[in-house]
């Protein structure tokens, strides 16, 4: 009895960190629960890679869906490409299980210095690269690097669900900048200069760019992006660009644009190469279908580099030497397979689009933006919360839009990296749903950077 009213003492006493107990599990999370609760399975459900036969979806409202139509899911449902998984293959039964070079392996890091100078325009060398456990770990190096504690980060609002968390674990402030959805529907979810202005201030230190973005879809425009390298040089900011939706880009005429690459057009405060304080993140998962592997990887000036090394090699030492060489593999072998990849996923976003086009002319006050690149939508509903529960008992799963922050609120993220099958599955259901999305007045910022 003595020993277990000091045990209760001791809990008492103990308290976690404020950096943790100030972020929350990611609204992406919770959806993996909700449908593994849906399929009755304890684990995060992962795509299928071969879909199976899918029952029609009842009309009848049922507790227990016959079948659960996952569109929650951030990850390609294709197969890691065979010469890929034979890299990784061939690594392990040659005994290549070992530490590597902090940065990566050499041969890694000399094939992502051409494919920076090949693909994103800008050059770097093979010492100003670290290959990373994901572009997560990446992210969370650039911002450890680069602001102390009540520093301010720009982060875009809505946006990916990791930039704010990681900011508070490096006890810095998140301050959203809200996407401009404009009245071209094409053209929506973009950062503008304006309110990117409006926001800074003495304590700003970085502002974070995602290109092609999650979870709206939005490409950036070079014009557009010009204007905001030269906005982060003008305030010294550190700029960090999430680009692992690159190769994804639908619309004839649109291509990615580095930030990096137009580091020059900003003047004074960069180096003789023209590069300023971009930190450019990277990583093989979702162009290979590699999400599993962890293989992500950062570019920036050598000074950063460094700094960003000190903690790489405490936290991780090195990413996984197998992965290493399956990421080899993935840049210098046959790209056939992220043609044929971008082509089935514009298939995809192309029915989804007009699947709810169709709703529109069904008379439901549906409000969208066509999705540029990446691989998600994300619609206006009346009320995300009800809208996404009603699904969830039908066996369709969506992402609330507030878990990408306040300017999500009554949106949904649904994502079309889920076979066409699945997604005509899912869309009779959606388009049996008995709620109505709705066109409530356009939310405002709720003050300066909410989030």
């Amino acid at each position: 009895m003595k020993e277990i009213t000091q045990r209760k003492e001791i809990t008492r006493k103990f308290a976690f960190a404020t950096r943790v107990k100030n972020i929350e599990i990611s609204g992406i999370r919770r959806a993996f629960e909700a449908a593994s609760a849906a399929s009755g399975s304890a684990d995060s459900p992962s795509p299928a890679r071969t879909p199976s036969p899918a029952r029609t979806p009842s009309s009848t409202h049922s507790s227990t869906p016959a079948r659960t139509f996952n569109l929650g899911l951030g990850e390609p449902d294709f197969e890691t490409p065979e010469h890929i998984k034979e890299a990784a293959v061939q690594a392990l039964k040659s005994g290549f299980t070992s530490y590597t070079p902090n940065k990566g392996i050499p041969e890694l890091r000399e094939a992502l210095s051409e494919k920076f100078k090949r693909e994103n325009h800008f050059s770097v060398s093979p010492e100003e690269i670290i290959v990373t456990s994901g572009a997560s770990e990446a992210l969370h190096l650039a911002l450890l690097a680069a602001v102390e504690k009540g520093d301010e980060v720009l982060v875009p609002n809505p946006g990916f669900v990791s930039f704010a968390p990681l900011t508070r674990l490096a006890e810095a402030k998140p301050v959203g900048v809200p996407l401009s959805e404009g009245e071209d529907k094409n053209e929506g979810f973009t950062m503008s200069a304006e309110a990117v202005k409006e926001r800074i201030t003495s304590r700003t230190k970085a502002l974070i760019l995602n290109s092609p973005a999650n979870p709206t879809g939005a490409v950036e425009s070079e014009e557009n992006l010009k204007a905001l390298v030269e906005i982060a040089n003008d305030h010294r900011l550190t700029l960090i660009s999430d680009e692992v939706y690159e190769r994804f880009i639908y619309d004839d005429g649109l291509t990615h644009t580095s930030p990096a690459s137009l580091s020059e057009v900003a003047g004074a405060g960069f180096d003789e190469k023209g590069r300023g304080g971009v930190v450019t993140v990277n990583a093989v998962s979702k162009t290979y279908a590699m999400t599993g592997f962890r293989l992500g990887y950062l570019t920036a000036r050598e000074e950063y580099v460094e700094q960003m090394l000190k903690i790489h090699q405490y936290i991780q030492a090195c990413a996984s030497s197998i992965s290493q060489r399956a990421a080899l593999a993935a840049l210098t072998g046959p790209q056939d397979c992220v043609a044929a990849m971008k082509s089935e996923f514009k298939r995809r976003r192309d029915f989804v689009v007009a699947a709810l086009r169709e709703m529109q002319r069904a008379g439901l006050e549906l409000e969208f933006s066509v999705p540029r690149g990446a691989f998600y939508i994300f619609p206006r509903v009346r009320d995300e919360t009800e809208f996404v529960t009603a699904l969830q008992r039908r066996g369709v799963v969506v992402t609330p839009g507030s878990a990408f922050g306040s300017r999500g609120k009554d949106h949904v993220r649904i994502s079309y990296a889920a076979s066409l099958e699945v997604l005509k599955r899912a869309f009779e259901v959606i388009q049996d749903q008995p709620l109505r999305f709705g066109s409530a007045d356009r939310l405002d910022d709720g003050g300066r950077g909410a989030l």
